[in-house]
């Protein structure tokens, strides 16, 4: 392994004030505490599935709604998994996954080329799961992607259970990550790239 590849960031404005620690080689670890209990059930599991130790403090305007919160921890998140990345050199680069839950499939692409991009593919039946407006998904994964260097399609091909299809793009997109993010030795510490450099 090269480097240390961990990051600490802390993003404060008048309407958040958010400080994340990763850990690109972790086993998963997540300390979280948003104020939003659903958002903070989905960063857990974004952890655990991606392997990233993930620490998220993040104190909001939640008295007006969960938008700046989510919105700036998507932004944050971001910023420390690519600081962490480095030059992005030796990384696989590519990752995909489908997470099946129940009834519902959905599934992750990444390219981690600094080239960021949204592709969001995902219908929700209901305004809200638990304290959560289903409408700031999309916000989270587009901060996250624009922040991060990531090209991200994230797509729901089928399911019911909006909980089911909030957490398997969660978990699909943290599979994928976690290939993403891997460290090929036969790179030599270069890019996965043509151009010689991302």
């Amino acid at each position: 392994m090269t480097k240390n590849r961990t990051s600490t960031i802390t993003r404060k404005t008048r309407e958040t004030d958010i400080t994340v620690t990763v850990d690109l080689d972790g086993t998963g670890k997540a300390d979280v505490s948003t104020g939003v209990g659903f958002f903070d059930h989905m960063l857990d599991s974004f952890a655990r599935h991606s392997f990233i130790d993930l620490k998220v403090k993040a104190d909001g305007d939640l008295h007006i709604d969960a938008h700046h919160t989510v919105e700036d921890t998507g932004i944050v998140i971001g910023q420390a998994i690519k600081d962490a990345l480095g030059d992005f050199g030796g990384i696989t680069r590519f990752g995909h996954a489908y997470i099946p839950m129940d009834e519902t499939l959905s599934r992750a692409s990444i390219d981690l080329c600094k080239r960021p991009y949204l592709i969001w593919k995902v219908d929700f039946r209901r305004d809200k799961i638990g304290d959560m407006d289903t409408e700031l998904l999309k916000e989270f994964f587009h901060a996250l992607a624009g922040n991060g260097g990531m090209c991200l399609h994230v797509e729901n091909l089928y399911g019911e259970n909006n909980h089911h299809i909030a957490e398997s793009c969660f978990k699909a997109t943290a599979r994928a990550l976690r290939t993403a993010v891997s460290l090929d030795p036969r790179l030599g510490g270069k890019a996965a790239s043509t151009k010689g450099s991302l």
